[in-house]
């Protein structure tokens, strides 16, 4: 099996470069200064005990290979470049690849399924960060994070237990599992509240918005029909990831945080608590904590505004005019 790593930044950099080192034929695509870097003289990978130099192969786009069934290309890029990746791989002849949604979000595994035959949903639990072409962290440890994956929208087939398998014996914890996506489901309940992050920074301590945010979501949940894994069920699987800090690099802030501090003109908000807003809007239920995050998450990214720009109470103003709105 070849593992072709489609968005090699934080979360798929530190996925593959565990799955090279330990000697699983590996590809990065990746793109700009990373893909030049990561060309000239190889990915350069951090955890609390190590620094690795590791010459993974890294091309520009999909089109400079060459791909068959035996093929498994793990998606990591945002949810709002999925789209348009999966069409590039269509395009070269891809479509027979086993495609992994290592994501956030909920929607990739669907959007996946219109164009491929073997898809299946991964979550991610792995504190990685990317804010420096060439460089990609990981502060978890012993353990690398959790990445327990299934077929979507059930099951588990071989091929999906030979990834897990690889990926444990690299040093994650990786479980098939039949119905993943209901743990994916339980990590986006916890991913509504990067935005919030983003907005007003990492030394942010008011909860009641947070709550709130996260209560319009599993009451829309519950209206669909959607089954997430308890807050209980998700600490007990996930407590075996600790983050500590790297010599030189302190733990920092999840990927909202890290897309604004890179300048990125986009966010995932829109997959995460645009998920939510989308699912009130289906089923009458009013979201305004969920809209205001997920308005200031893309004003941010499209002014080029840096974490922390914002304070609770100018999201408590939002929030005012959105109820407003809403009337």
């Amino acid at each position: 099996m070849r593992y072709v790593i489609y968005g090699a930044g934080g979360v798929g950099g530190a996925i593959g470069a565990r799955l090279f080192h330990y000697g699983h034929e590996t590809v990065f695509i990746c793109r700009g200064e990373h893909h030049a870097i990561l060309q000239r003289q190889g990915l350069t990978f951090k955890t609390p005990s190590e620094t690795l130099r590791l010459r993974v192969r890294t091309v520009g786009h999909p089109a400079e290979l060459k791909f068959t069934k035996n093929d498994t290309v793990i998606l990591t890029m945002k949810s709002h470049d999925t789209e348009g990746a999966l069409r590039d791989l269509i395009r070269v002849g891809g479509s027979d690849a086993a495609i992994v949604c290592a994501q956030n979000g909920v929607d990739n595994e669907r959007m996946a399924a219109r164009h491929f035959a073997r898809v299946y949903g991964m979550v991610i639990v792995l504190p990685a960060t990317y804010l420096e072409p060439g460089v990609v962290l990981n502060h978890s440890t012993p353990l690398e994070g959790v990445l327990d994956a299934g077929r979507y929208p059930t099951g588990i087939d071989e091929t999906i237990t030979q990834v897990t398998k690889d990926l444990t014996a690299c040093g994650f914890s990786a479980k098939p599992d039949a119905s993943i996506m209901r743990w994916k489901y339980a990590k986006l309940l916890t991913n509504l509240q990067n935005a919030l992050q983003a907005a007003c920074g990492l030394g942010m301590q008011e909860k009641t918005f947070a709550r709130a945010v996260r209560d319009e979501a599993v009451v829309c949940l519950k209206a669909a029909g959607i089954e997430a894994a308890s807050q209980e069920e998700f600490r007990r699987r996930m407590v075996a990831v600790t983050i500590k800090d790297i010599p030189g690099h302190p733990r920092t802030g999840g990927s909202t945080w890290q897309s604004l501090m890179r300048g990125l003109p986009t966010t995932e908000a829109d997959y995460l608590n645009g998920e939510i807003v989308l699912l009130g809007r289906l089923y009458g239920i009013p979201t305004p904590y969920n809209r205001v995050l997920q308005h200031i998450a893309g004003e941010m990214a499209r002014a080029g505004k840096q974490p922390g720009s914002v304070t609770v109470e100018d999201l408590q103003r939002m929030l005012v005019e959105e109820q407003a709105r809403g009337k």
